[in-house]
């Protein structure tokens, strides 16, 4: 199965004002069924309790159980790629990653699997969802 890196702030919460995100229920819904998915966040770094406690504020109950089951967490020091398995087929999504990790996904040949998230465009989430959907349906053929 892909992998799916996933970070939250910029990305499942706003950054301004932080609140979920507009249809980051249905995100979390179709990513966890579609995808094996690690925490790849500075909430999280080998331990996934304390960003499930982070985003209990944020999301319901229900969501914040089924990404307790669903989503592993990560372990890296500097910088976010060190947790990137990049021999394996994945993606990752971000709001803003540093320039020093684009360089090292170039570095590596996979600087295509970095798909950057803007919560400022209106229904960011939806268009994020269909192009991993696309991805998926082009891997399948």
């Amino acid at each position: 199965m892909t992998k799916l890196y996933l970070d939250i702030d910029g990305v499942l919460l706003t950054t301004k004002h932080t609140q979920a995100a507009p249809e980051v229920e249905v995100f979390i819904d179709f990513v966890t069924s579609h995808f094996e998915c690690y925490w790849l966040t500075t909430h999280c770094k080998g331990d996934s309790a304390s960003v499930l406690g982070y985003l209990s504020h944020f999301l319901p109950s229900s969501t914040i159980e089924k990404l307790k089951h669903t989503v592993l967490p990560t372990n890296w020091d500097a910088l976010k790629t060190e947790a990137i398995d990049t021999s394996s087929d994945f993606y990752w999504l971000d709001d803003q990653p540093f320039q020093a990790e684009r360089a090292y996904l170039q570095a590596n040949g996979v600087a295509n699997r970095l798909i950057v998230v803007n919560l400022g465009r209106a229904d960011e989430l939806r268009a994020v969802q269909l192009n991993l959907q696309q991805l998926i349906n082009t891997t399948l053929l």
